[in-house]
Order: C-alpha cells, then structure tokens, then sequence
C-alpha cells in the first residue's frame, strides 16, 4: 500500500464476518455521495468504492488491513464516514 497521506487512511476490518455483500453495499452508498473517485486498496488490489461488486473482489476477513483513497480533497467528509463505518463493524 501507498504511505498514508491527506487523502488516504487506513483501517482494519474488525467485525466477525469480515467484508461480506451487506458490508460492500453501505461501503458504495456512502462512496457514491463523493464529487470524485474513492478507492478501497487491498494489498496490492483496488476496487472502486462506489461498486458494491468490486468492493467483494477484495475478499477481506476480519483482520483485513484496507486503505480508502479519496481524489478531490473536497470528500474528505466521505473518507471520515467510510473509515468510522469499517472501525464499527460495519454497525452489525
């Protein structure tokens, strides 16, 4: 993964069942709400954010470490949001 920047931040997938289709869809209604592009890094795997479908391709289980990149500094309000959803379980 890229170092950690204004428009990026990490976090790790805590809650049981890990990132699972549920999980994904509130990822990509969150990210759909951005001016620009939001990606979910895994590894060395990106997915856009805004597909729920994508977002599964990274098949992530608890534990997961994922990185959330945002390319307009305007959705800095949408990265806050997606990292507090996955550092609460995803509220399951």
């Amino acid at each position: 993964m890229a170092p950690p920047n204004d428009l990026s931040r990490e976090v790790t997938v805590v809650n049981e069942f890990g990132l699972h289709a549920r999980s994904a869809a509130k990822i990509a209604r969150i990210a759909m709400g951005a001016r620009s592009g939001v990606w979910v890094v895994r590894e060395e795997e990106r997915a856009d954010a805004s597909s729920t479908l994508e977002v599964l391709t990274l098949a992530c289980p608890k534990g997961s470490r994922l990185q959330f990149r945002i390319e307009d500094p305007a959705d800095h309000s949408i990265l806050d949001a997606l990292v507090r959803l996955v550092e609460r379980g995803f509220d399951e």
